[in-house]
């Protein structure tokens, strides 16, 4: 297998990567081409989000090429769309045979939420490091590959959102999960025993994959669009989402949870902890319950009426 390497500017690299994926390339990246030099720049964005420029000063546009495919037969075709030149500095480079399969696996272990509830891909279900299933003793195991919806158990806040349902959650109780992702907030709130899960996402792939999960875990979880939640309330409501959708929610989360109930938030960060609360204060008073890694868990109780 091959790989051809371009050079190009900010302003060309995303039309110039579309142009090689309609050429029929199997994939395109895009690199620093100062990386590793004095002249690096890093890309951020806000997290869980993008960055809003998507390319560097100067790139290396890095397109692998099927088996059939020629680099010069390719580059014609590409500099007749692109009305560029690209030949004189095109590189060609071969790629090693790679199992991308066990590769892709090699970088999921199986995470350890607290020590009775862990987070097991499928490659991993004979692993003798992982303790097996055991009610009595309160072991939960999730299975639970990395898929396109968002939650494989890795990150800060599902930790803390997880740590809070094993911590909290009482047999019986109602949750929803608002922004439900790949359902496992809502899977773990069915393992620890609550009566009724609702997982809601505004993206249909996240839907469906909560389903899928809930059926992998053999666990009851009914999952929706937002338009699909039915009227009530909760003894426990869980958003992991991100500080900007928490505070533009915070009437609609609030008006979920049941007199008495518990409110849960996360995808927040620390600096960012009291703004939120403070968009929640009309209705909740939101504090810090636990803190990791630069993130924060805010947990509240509406008040009894």
């Amino acid at each position: 297998m091959r790989e051809l390497v371009l050079s190009c500017s900010e302003d060309r690299a995303e039309a110039l990567s579309d142009i090689l994926l309609e050429l029929g390339v199997l994939s395109v990246s895009v690199e620093d081409a100062d990386s590793g030099t004095e002249h690096e720049t890093p890309l951020f964005g806000e997290p869980g989000g993008e960055p809003d420029v998507q390319a560097w000063h100067h790139n290396r546009v890095v397109a692998l090429l099927p088996d059939d495919v020629e680099p010069q037969v390719l580059l014609q075709a590409l500099e007749q769309q692109a009305g560029e030149q690209y030949a004189a500095t095109a590189v060609v480079r071969e790629v090693a045979d790679t199992d991308w399969v066990r590769l892709t696996q090699s970088q999921f272990d199986p995470i350890s939420i607290t020590d009775q509830i862990w987070i097991v891909p499928s490659w991993h279900r004979e692993n003798p490091d992982v303790p097996g299933a055991d009610a009595d003793a309160g072991t939960i195991l999730i299975e639970l590959d990395p898929g396109l919806a968002f939650g494989t158990g890795s990150h800060p806040t599902t930790h803390l959102c997880a740590q809070w349902l094993a911590a909290h959650l009482q047999q019986g109780q109602r949750v929803l999960d608002y922004g439900c992702g790949s359902g496992i907030l809502a899977i773990i709130a069915a393992k620890l025993g609550a009566r009724e899960v609702i997982g809601v996402d505004i993206d249909e792939q996240a839907v469906q994959s909560t389903r899928d999960n809930a059926q992998n875990n053999q666990v009851r979880i009914e999952a929706c669009l937002p338009d699909g939640l039915q009227p009530g309330t909760f003894d426990v409501v869980v958003a992991n989402i991100l500080s900007n959708p928490l505070k533009v929610l915070a009437p609609m989360l609030c008006g979920r949870v049941a007199s008495g109930g518990q409110l849960i938030l996360s995808g927040v960060l620390e600096r960012q902890a009291q703004e939120v609360a403070a968009a929640y204060a009309p209705w909740i008073d939101m504090s810090i319950w636990r803190s990791h890694d630069g993130w924060v868990c805010l947990a509240g109780t509406r008040k009894q009426t």
